[in-house]
């Protein structure tokens, strides 16, 4: 059972490796700028932009989906990064040292939050699907072009985002929207 595991994870860094070498081979001064200003987009302060924009909106269902949703994986997400503490890519094209909250490379918080973005859109009137995938690709492959997490980091980050709708929808059904927003810090008349 051990060598089983021990040769899954040698597969999969041998993949990040490769899969890091074939997009630091691709790099153009362009395609970097690009996917610099485009990974902002699954920061937390663009979370917090998307999901103020569900509400003013009057988007309720998606609002309340996106609260409980990111709200998971926050805690998710950092538990994650403090336990694993994979060291991130070598040679990132952006700094990623100092950079207040990130702890390591394991797994892709940015790639979680837009992946589950795209999720809420899948189930919304108000949210282009099509779109919303769009970016959560480019995003999430942000991430890898700029050397901030490895293909595995990703992968794993897009399956958080998934997760973390699914559970946000099963316990929306037991409990209802009301107890959410009941339960928020400020009073949300949606």
């Amino acid at each position: 059972m051990h060598a089983q595991i021990g040769e899954t994870l040698g597969a999969v860094r041998w993949a990040d490796r490769a899969f890091a070498e074939f997009v630091a081979a691709i790099r153009t001064p362009f395609l970097t700028e690009m996917m610099t200003s485009m990974t902002g987009l699954g920061s937390v302060t663009a979370g917090v932009v998307f999901v103020g924009l569900f509400y003013l909106a009057g988007w309720r269902e998606e609002f309340v989906k996106s609260v409980v949703a990111l709200s998971l994986l926050g805690v998710v997400v950092w538990g994650l990064m403090t336990l694993v503490e994979r060291p991130f890519p070598s040679d990132p094209v952006c700094v990623t040292e100092g950079d207040a909250g990130t702890t390591s490379s394991f797994p892709s918080g940015h790639s979680a939050a837009v992946t589950a973005y795209a999720a809420i859109a899948w189930g919304s009137d108000n949210l282009p699907f099509a779109i919303a995938v769009g970016f959560a690709g480019l995003i999430s492959f942000s991430r890898i072009y700029l050397g901030t997490h490895y293909l595995s980091d990703t992968l794993f980050g897009i399956g958080l985002g998934i997760a973390a709708v699914l559970f946000a929808e099963r316990l929306l059904d037991r409990v209802g929207e009301d107890a959410v927003l009941d339960r928020l810090p400020f009073d949300a008349d949606i």
